[in-house]
């Protein structure tokens, strides 16, 4: 946090002497206390004194004011705020392997249930898009605000749902670069600010190159956050015989280190939600340094609020 008008601060100087004073009137009140010698007629006088009390209202003032000097000062600090025309696109892979029950009920399951809330947790506002993608790469929903017509294409997310076998993670991020590339009339010469999630669970083996594509996403300014879900102990069933799927994450890794998004793993349905929500605190975001006085001058408000009542009900006056 930094100050616009530091040398307002000198004001506090006024503080600090009204808490001297206080403090000065408080130990002569003690010392004529003291000299008061009968103490039998000091207890008929004043049988219950307010004891520690009696600070409690100069002290929530003396804050108050403090509180004030430093909201005239005008403090400013970074605050994160949702980018204009923010726009994500999620990449499921939805081939055969992603029907391993290593994460309970199966991958694809507990992918389409993870995305549900980490679309749930962004800004209403954010465009969201939704790509498939196993031998090739579909778009299930084109990036926009519609939430429900998003929810209607992730429940549309099963096992082949390109038509194609096989891991086109390259086809994959070209594709989703192409929605974000047509999402308004002005992306062309303006691209909005984007994101790219790529989920799952094998190498590329199939379609264009994703070192390729990964160059375009650079180009174009367009991290991919990458997520590896799955365990080494996936098995799927190939006709009447078990086949081992253990997830590979080394494409997913070069492509996010490559574009400049994040790298995870995730191997439970806890852990992919985990990933999501941190990919989802930081995506569609910018800093920007905004004055913050009100915080200070809402929270002197407050104690204001508490001295006068403390005062009133604790000795029926107002300070």
């Amino acid at each position: 946090m930094t100050l616009e008008s530091p040398g307002r601060l000198w004001l506090l100087a006024g503080v600090a002497a009204l808490a001297v004073a206080y403090l000065v009137m408080q130990r002569r009140r003690s010392r004529y206390a003291v000299r008061f010698t009968n103490l039998r007629l000091l207890d008929r006088v004043a049988p219950s004194r307010p004891g520690w009390r009696r600070h409690v209202p100069a002290s929530l003032f003396l804050a108050m004011l403090g509180l004030l000097v430093v909201g005239f000062a005008r403090p400013t600090d970074e605050v994160r705020v949702p980018r204009e025309r923010a726009t994500v696109v999620i990449a499921v892979d939805v081939s055969l392997s992603m029907l391993a029950d290593d994460v309970p009920p199966d991958r694809l399951s507990s992918a389409k249930a993870a995305a549900r809330e980490f679309v749930d947790g962004l800004p209403e506002e954010f465009n969201v898009g939704l790509v498939a993608f196993a031998g090739n790469a579909s778009v299930f929903v084109a990036p926009g605000t519609d939430r429900q017509m998003l929810d209607a294409g992730i429940e549309r997310l099963v096992e082949g749902g390109t038509g194609q076998q096989g891991t086109a993670i390259g086809d994959a991020i070209a594709t989703a670069l192409e929605t974000i590339a047509t999402l308004d009339g002005q992306a062309v010469e303006d691209p909005p600010p984007a994101r790219v999630v790529v989920l799952s669970d094998g190498a590329n083996t199939s379609g264009s190159d994703p070192e390729e594509a990964a160059a375009d996403a650079r180009s174009a300014g367009v991290p991919v956050d990458a997520i590896a879900f799955g365990t080494s102990d996936g098995v799927i069933e190939q006709g009447s015989r078990p086949m081992t799927v253990p997830v590979d994450g080394e494409t997913l890794r070069m492509v996010a280190e490559q574009t400049g998004g994040g790298y995870h793993e995730a191997g439970s349905s806890d852990e992919l939600r985990a990933v999501y929500s941190d990919i989802g605190s930081s995506v569609g975001y910018t800093l920007e340094r905004q004055d913050v006085s009100a915080r200070f001058i809402g929270i002197g408000l407050i104690l204001a609020l508490l001295a006068a009542a403390a005062s009133m009900f604790w000795f029926a006056r107002i300070p």
